[in-house]
C-alpha cells in the first residue's frame, strides 16, 4: 500500500512537471491599479490581467515572468491571465516612505502614486522603533519579497529618519534623501591657504574697474565685468573669473567632496554648496572692494559683435569696485532719470552703457551666426520663517541678465576654443542635434510642413546632421507663429551632454563650447581652470577621467531632478486652496490619457484628463505623436496652444495637479 502511494505521487508530480513545462510563460512589468487588480505589460505591447490575490504577491513596476492561462470572464468570453512566478528585478530596493502602524506593528508605505500598500517591517539597531509615529518620512530597504525564493511576504527594514510628519521642511529633506544628496555644504575644517605653482605670475589689474552684476542674496559671485571702447569701433572686454583652484588642490579633501557633488544645489529657498563656505562665500567670492585671485580673459570684440582677435588669458588680481543687482541695474538701464538706483560714477554709469551696447550687438551676431535660446522666465518661490509658500514670483530676464549672459557665453566659447586647439581636451558642453536615428522621421515632418532650407532647397539627412543644416532649421522654426512643429520636433532632440574631447553644440549654433565661468558651483568648470594654468604655465596636465563626463552629466541630471521634485510639492502645498480658480496655462505635453499644461503666472504643471477634454471617449484622439487633440476629427488643441482652464484637484501627498479646460486663447 506504501509503495503504491509513494508511486501515486510520483507520478502526480511528474504530470504537475509536464503541466507547468507546457504553460506558456511572459516577462513584463507590473502596473497597479487603485482597484487591486493589475496588468503585466510585456515589450510586445500586449496587456495580461492580473487578479488582485495575485496582486498581493507583486507590487507595481516590478520585473517578472509570470504563467499564462486562459480564464473565461464574466461576459464568458476567454482571456488569458498572468500569474506571477518568478521575480527579475524589483521596482523597490532603497525607497522612501512614510510609517503606518498597522495592529501597532511597524509598516512604511512608499512614497509613489502607485503603491500604497503597507509593507511591515522593522528598524535596524540604533534607530529607535518607539519614536516613529504614523506619518513620519523614513528611508527604508525592501529584505523580502514573496516571489523571492524562500520568502513568503513583503518584509523592510528602516533604516534613516528623514523628517517627522509635522515638519514642513519634510519637502526638501524627502527629495534629498531619495536622491541620496547631502543635506548641508561640505564641513572641511583647515586653513585655506592659496597655493599657486611657482612658475605662475598673477597680472595685477587691481587697477581696472571691474564689477559684479548678480542677485541682491547671492553670495558665491564668481564672474566680474570690466569693459573699454576701442579707438576703431567695437569694445575691449574683461571677464574675470573667481579662482577655487588657487585653494582646493587636486586630491585634497575639498577636491573630492566637489567631485562627489559635482554642482552647488539650488534648491528653492536653499542652496547647498559643492566647495566650503569658506571658500563659496568669502574667499573665492569676487567680494566688493577685496583683492581676489582670479583668471581673466581679455576678449576683442569688434562693433558688430563679432570676436575680433585671438582673446588673452592669465592668472590676475583684481578688485571688485561694486556688487550691483540685476533688477536695479536692468531699472537704470531701461530709465536711466526715473531708477531709484543710480551708478556711483560716471565711469560706472558708462561701463554699464558699453556692456549693455555689446550685448545687443552681441545678440544681433548671434541672431545671425549661432543660435539663440527663447527667452522664458524664472519663477522664485517665497516662504515663511516656518517653510510655508506665501508667494511664487516670476522673475523676467531682462538687460542685466543679458549682458551677463553674453559676456559669459563669449568666454566660454574663447576657452574652448584654446583647449581644443592647445590641448586637445577639456569638459565641454555638447549636443548633437536630432538623434542619426530620428532623422527620417524628422525629415518626413519637415516635408510635411512644407519647410525648405534657406537656400530653398528639401532638406536631406547630411545637412540636417550638420552644425549649418541644424542653425538653419531652428532660425525657421523660431520664426514661425506658432510653437507647434518646433515643440513636435523637439522630441526627436538628442539631450545636452558632457564630453572630455571637443564636439559641436547645437542647440548654441557653436563649433564647441566648454563652461569655466562658474568654478565656485561646477566641478567640470573647476577642472577647466585647472587646465587653463597648466596651459599657462606650459606644462602637462594630467588626461581627465575616462568616467568623468558621463558621471557629471549624471549628476546634473541627478540636480534637477531634485530641483523639479522639490518645486512639485510646493506648487501642490502653494495651490491647495486655489481650487476652483482659473489660470492662464500653455500646452506642453499630450498623451493619450490627456494633456499637461503650464501655469503662465507661476510655471507650476497642470494634469488636464482627457476624461474632462470631451465627454465621449470614442469622439476623443489624445495624439502626442502629431501633437494635437482631435474632437470629431477636427483638430482643437495643440501644443503651445494657449487655453485657460480651472484648478479642479490637488493631491499633496502625490504632489500632483488636476484641472479642466475653460476655453482656448487661440
Amino acid at each position: 500500500m506504501q509503495n503504491a502511494l509513494l508511486k501515486n505521487n510520483d507520478l502526480l508530480a511528474q504530470l504537475k512537471g509536464q503541466l507547468r513545462a507546457a504553460t506558456p510563460r511572459i516577462e513584463g512589468r507590473v502596473k497597479g491599479t487603485e482597484k487591486g487588480f493589475g496588468f503585466l505589460e510585456a515589450e510586445d505591447g500586449k496587456s495580461y490581467f492580473i487578479s488582485p490575490p495575485n496582486m498581493k504577491k507583486v507590487l507595481h513596476g516590478d520585473r517578472i515572468q509570470a504563467a499564462l492561462h486562459e480564464e473565461q470572464d464574466r461576459k464568458g468570453e476567454m482571456k488569458q491571465t498572468a500569474e506571477p512566478e518568478t521575480l527579475i528585478e524589483p521596482s523597490l530596493t532603497r525607497f522612501i516612505g512614510r510609517i503606518q502602524r498597522v495592529q501597532g506593528k511597524l509598516a512604511v508605505v512608499p512614497d509613489h502614486p502607485q503603491l500604497n500598500q503597507p509593507l511591515k517591517g522593522k528598524t535596524v539597531s540604533g534607530l529607535d522603533e518607539a519614536s516613529l509615529t504614523d506619518g513620519d518620512w523614513v528611508v527604508a530597504h525592501l529584505e523580502r519579497h514573496p516571489l523571492k525564493p524562500k520568502d513568503n511576504s513583503f518584509f523592510v527594514e528602516v533604516t534613516e529618519l528623514i523628517a517627522k510628519d509635522q515638519d514642513h521642511y519634510a519637502p526638501w529633506w524627502v527629495i534629498l534623501a531619495r536622491h541620496a544628496l547631502p543635506k548641508d555644504q561640505p564641513e572641511i575644517n583647515q586653513a585655506w591657504q592659496l597655493e599657486d605653482p611657482a612658475e605662475l605670475v598673477r597680472e595685477d589689474l587691481t587697477h581696472l574697474p571691474f564689477v559684479t552684476i548678480d542677485s541682491a542674496q547671492t553670495k558665491d559671485m564668481d564672474d566680474a565685468l570690466c569693459i573699454r571702447p576701442r579707438a576703431d569701433g567695437g569694445w575691449t572686454l574683461w571677464v574675470a573669473i573667481a579662482d577655487p583652484s588657487a585653494y582646493v588642490a587636486e586630491g585634497s579633501p575639498a577636491d573630492i567632496e566637489a567631485k562627489a557633488r559635482a554642482f552647488t544645489l539650488y534648491l528653492p529657498a536653499r542652496t547647498i554648496t559643492m566647495l566650503p563656505k569658506p571658500l563659496s562665500d568669502d574667499l573665492c567670492s569676487l567680494m566688493p572692494k577685496v583683492r581676489r585671485p582670479a583668471l581673466v580673459a581679455r576678449l576683442e570684440v569688434a562693433a558688430d559683435g563679432q570676436l575680433a582677435d585671438t582673446p588673452h588669458f592669465c592668472a590676475a588680481w583684481i578688485t571688485s569696485q561694486a556688487k550691483l543687482d540685476y533688477q536695479l541695474v536692468s531699472d537704470w538701464l531701461d530709465e536711466p532719470k526715473a531708477a531709484s538706483w543710480q551708478p556711483d560714477s560716471e565711469e560706472q554709469a558708462a561701463q554699464l552703457q558699453h556692456l549693455a551696447q555689446l550685448a545687443q550687438q552681441r545678440l544681433a551676431w548671434r541672431h545671425t551666426h549661432a543660435l539663440v535660446f527663447k527667452e522664458t522666465p524664472d519663477y522664485r518661490f517665497v516662504l515663511d520663517e516656518a517653510g510655508q509658500v506665501i508667494d511664487i514670483q516670476t522673475e523676467e530676464r531682462r538687460v542685466a541678465h543679458r549682458l551677463v549672459e553674453e559676456a559669459m557665453l563669449l568666454a566660454n566659447l574663447a576657452l574652448a576654443d584654446l583647449l581644443s586647439r592647445e590641448l586637445g581636451q577639456g569638459v565641454f558642453n555638447t549636443h548633437v542635434g536630432f538623434e542619426a536615428d530620428q532623422a527620417e522621421q524628422v525629415l518626413k515632418l519637415l516635408e510635411e510642413n512644407g519647410l525648405k532650407t534657406e537656400a530653398g532647397q528639401t532638406f536631406d539627412a547630411e545637412y540636417l546632421a550638420s552644425l549649418a543644416g541644424f542653425c538653419d532649421l531652428r532660425r525657421q522654426l523660431d520664426a514661425l507663429p506658432s510653437g507647434w512643429l518646433d515643440a513636435r520636433l523637439r522630441k526627436y532632440q538628442g539631450f545636452s551632454l558632457l564630453s572630455l574631447t571637443p564636439a559641436p553644440h547645437f542647440g548654441l549654433g557653436v563649433s564647441a563650447y566648454a563652461t569655466w565661468t562658474s568654478p565656485i558651483r561646477k566641478y567640470g568648470d573647476l577642472l577647466n581652470h585647472r587646465l587653463l594654468k597648466a596651459w599657462l604655465i606650459q606644462t602637462q596636465p594630467h588626461p581627465l577621467d575616462d568616467q568623468l563626463a558621463e558621471a557629471l552629466s549624471s549628476a546634473r541630471k541627478i540636480n534637477r531632478m531634485a530641483e523639479r521634485d522639490v518645486k512639485d510639492w510646493l506648487y501642490a502645498r502653494f495651490l491647495a486652496d486655489q481650487v476652483g480658480q482659473s489660470f492662464a496655462a500653455q500646452i506642453f505635453s499630450i498623451n493619450r490619457g490627456g494633456m499637461k499644461v503650464r501655469l503662465v503666472d507661476n510655471g507650476a504643471a497642470v494634469f488636464i484628463p482627457a476624461s474632462t477634454i470631451h465627454a465621449n471617449r470614442d469622439e476623443l484622439i489624445c495624439d502626442g505623436e502629431q501633437g494635437w487633440v482631435m474632437i470629431q476629427d477636427q483638430i482643437h488643441y495643440r501644443l503651445t496652444d494657449q487655453v485657460q482652464i480651472e484648478l479642479t484637484e490637488v493631491r499633496v501627498d502625490q504632489r500632483a495637479l488636476v484641472g479642466r479646460l475653460i476655453s482656448s486663447n487661440e
